[in-house]
């Protein structure tokens, strides 16, 4: 029987998953952040051996017994972290093990699009799009946020209620109940005061509050409605770049909604899938409820040359039920 790999490295939560060829789960482990990003190269290669060890534990096999493996990480952005992570990875001694290393958006996508490739459009403090075709090419948006032109995270959703409550102030925008919202959620006595404080930093509006604009929108304030709406035609846009660079227009595939944000529901959703649609009209738009961490033990396999199609729904079962078994212990 051979074993396979996932691990899945972000900034807030970290998991390793192994499982047999078959589908079945062995083994899990669990820590909290391992990105590089958020604790130092240091501390990230002690969190990969934590978890891939209780892994290893779990499921009773040594290291020379996994075929393959699959690593998502978070802060693995450009060229130059590769040999960093691969020297972390190098550090578990897999000896055995063929490899398959990319940012944690990429098992994401692996896990959720039902053809193993496709798009997965990332929207939660932030927002991250990345992509592959059927043949393991990858597409990207540069990950970095507003600095680069790339919205649709709650942090964008905020900085862009709070310049509309400034241009609602100074008469150059209509009238908003943000305004008041905001006020209130920061303790300011009115408008001024609230601007003057976040400009002073007595106040702090952060991608927290983003909930506070969906609720508005929900209302029916019309700048808050347009927000959202401009959240979802974002997102839309960081699709359709990856849909350009990878000649995906004209396909059927996925495309992989992960993250907090989507659980406003459709009036993000709708306009960022009518966005996608009027460039590639066989998109389908389906929300990530698989653990990420399986993508990374289907690219182990696909790294190995096994047809990951009929694994993949056992493999889903499995890692569900081992991770209930974990939070539950």
């Amino acid at each position: 029987m051979k074993y396979f790999l996932g691990v899945d490295i972000g900034n807030s939560k970290s998991h390793a998953l192994i499982a047999a060829e078959d589908g079945r789960c062995a083994g899990f482990g669990a820590a909290g952040p391992g990105s590089w990003e958020a604790v130092g190269w240091q501390d990230a290669q002690k969190v990969l051996h934590t978890i891939v060890g209780k892994a290893l534990a779990q499921s009773d096999i040594r290291p020379e017994k996994i075929a393959g493996a699959g690593f998502g990480y978070a802060g693995y952005d450009w060229p130059e972290d590769r040999p960093d992570h691969v020297a972390m990875i190098e550090s578990l001694e897999l000896a055995n093990a063929r490899y398959v290393l990319g940012n944690d958006t990429l098992v994401g996508l692996v896990a959720g699009a039902e053809q193993g490739w496709g798009v997965v459009i990332v929207a939660g403090t932030s927002n991250n799009c990345r992509g592959r075709d059927r043949n393991g090419r990858e597409g990207r948006i540069t990950g970095s946020s507003s600095w680069f032109g790339e919205y649709g995270g709650a942090n964008e959703i905020v900085n862009k209620a709070v310049q509309a409550v400034a241009l609602a102030w100074t008469c150059r925008g209509p009238a908003t109940r943000l305004s008041e919202a905001f006020a209130a959620e920061v303790g300011a006595t009115d408008t001024a005061d609230l601007l003057a404080g976040l400009v002073r930093d007595r106040y702090t509006l952060s991608a927290a509050a983003a909930p506070i604009v969906f609720a508005a929108a929900e209302q029916g304030d019309a700048v808050a409605q347009e927000i959202i709406n401009w959240a979802g035609r974002s997102l839309g846009d960081l699709a359709n770049g990856v849909i350009y660079q990878l000649d995906l227009a004209a396909e059927s595939f996925d495309v992989v909604l992960s993250g907090s944000l989507y659980k406003g529901g459709a009036m993000l959703i709708d306009p960022l899938r009518q966005t996608v649609q009027a460039v590639a009209p066989g998109a389908n738009l389906v929300r990530l409820t698989a653990p990420p961490v399986v993508g990374g033990v289907l690219l182990g396999m696909e790294a190995c040359g096994l047809d990951t199609a009929a694994v993949r729904t056992p493999l889903l079962a499995s890692a569900n039920e081992i991770m209930e078994q974990d939070v539950d212990g």
